[in-house]
């Protein structure tokens, strides 16, 4: 099977995106499918990674809100492009301008929608959650419902990561909607990779002694990972427990972060690990990741976490929901710090690590199931032409 992957947000210094594509093009000749991933860049050209999988760019401009990423603006470009390619199965990676593109190729070629981000929960709720609930911006931005209904309608298939945005296209009415979890890195997180010494350390550096209980967060610092209300929860917990808090990570919110911080001697803000190996290791040394985004349309550290043993405090919404619900008590209501709190003492007071409630997925088994469901797409229905 010849696969197209239409991704107007990728580039070589992208995060989670550019880390599912890469593994996407390493795991697609095991796989047995030919993947062409179709970005928008600098220049026409194409970057060879193996003999099965390949990476084309069409020069198109800089996207204005971040110079390190492009944004497709010339829809003849890009259909030419899958004119030549002749894919059996053509995706594309985000409900904006990548998938408009799809949309209106008029070849009949069974297509996919992937839902990499969720725009209502990462952006919209976020602006309006001091003046409308969710269900009030549903209807002031219906437009944008409006839109992945038609999608719905146009695509064979709207892949979601995770059950809980499944379940709200599907309540929004989006028809063709299937679910495909991701995974982690098979091999490489582990309950064997917990280090005693480690966790020592990482609760020395936060003034504690090794009888504290050692949260750990990680991952990009932006306004909707909620970095400062875990901070709060945090604080509020260890008011009357010993509580160690690493956070792990870079980005725009830094300065906000270390401002809630503030003297809090407790809680730590370090560097990212970019050493894959290592930062198992410390992951696996922490007695539970606290989260706090309910935005995320996986959370692929959540994942992480539990294939390495440790229980997910984590909000009851979006990917990260998943993982929560393994640990009854252990999930919060989104966006309340208070809630937070109780849920960290909840665990302070059963203080258990936990073996993986089930082996592992990894991101094979992920890409399997994904291309399996688009094998059987291309041979027992009929593919919806624009």
């Amino acid at each position: 099977m010849r696969l197209v992957d239409v991704c107007g947000f990728y580039t070589p210094l992208g995060g989670g995106i550019r880390t599912y594509i890469d593994q996407k093009l390493e795991l697609s000749d095991g796989a047995g499918v030919d993947v062409t991933v179709l970005a928008p860049g600098l220049r026409d050209e194409t970057v060879e990674v193996s003999p099965r999988a390949r990476i084309t760019y069409v020069a198109s401009p800089r996207f204005p809100l971040d110079r390190k990423y492009f944004a497709f603006a010339d829809e003849q470009a890009v259909h030419a492009a899958l004119d030549r390619l002749e894919p059996d199965f053509i995706e594309a990676s985000s409900p904006w301008r990548s998938a408009d593109y799809v949309a209106s190729f008029s070849r009949a070629v069974p297509r996919s929608l992937v839902m990499h981000s969720d725009p209502l929960s990462a952006h919209a709720y976020r602006w309006f959650e001091r003046v409308a609930d969710p269900p009030s911006v549903d209807r002031a931005f219906d437009w944008f419902w409006r839109r992945l209904r038609m999608f719905g309608s146009q695509f064979d298939a709207v892949v979601c990561a995770n059950s809980d945005l499944a379940a709200r296209l599907v309540s929004g009415g989006v028809e063709n909607v299937v679910t495909v979890p991701m995974g982690t890195e098979k091999g490489l997180f582990s309950p064997t990779r917990r280090d005693e010494a480690v966790r020592r350390r990482l609760l020395a550096a936060c003034g504690m002694g090794p009888e504290a209980t050692l949260l750990i967060a990680a991952g990009r610092l932006a306004t909707e990972k909620r970095i400062p209300m875990l901070v709060e929860a945090a604080t509020l917990a260890g008011r009357t427990r010993p509580i160690g808090l690493a956070i792990f990570g870079e980005g725009r919110c830094r300065d906000q972060i270390l401002r809630a911080i503030g003297g809090n001697p407790h809680i730590r803000l370090f560097e990212p690990i970019r050493d894959r190996t290592r930062f198992a290791t410390i992951l696996a040394s922490a007695d539970a990741l606290l989260h706090g985004c309910e935005a995320e349309t996986f959370g692929m550290i959540a994942a992480e976490a539990n294939a390495s043993g440790l229980p997910v405090i984590a909000p009851a919404a979006g990917g990260v929901a998943d993982f929560a619900r393994l640990n009854p008590g252990l999930s919060f209501r989104p966006r309340d710090a208070q809630d937070a709190a109780r849920a960290i003492e909840s665990f302070c007071s059963s203080g258990l690590l936990q073996e993986p409630v089930a082996p592992p997925r990894g991101m094979e088994d992920h890409f399997a199931e994904l291309f399996d469901h688009y094998w059987r797409l291309s041979q027992v229905r009929p593919a919806i032409a624009a």
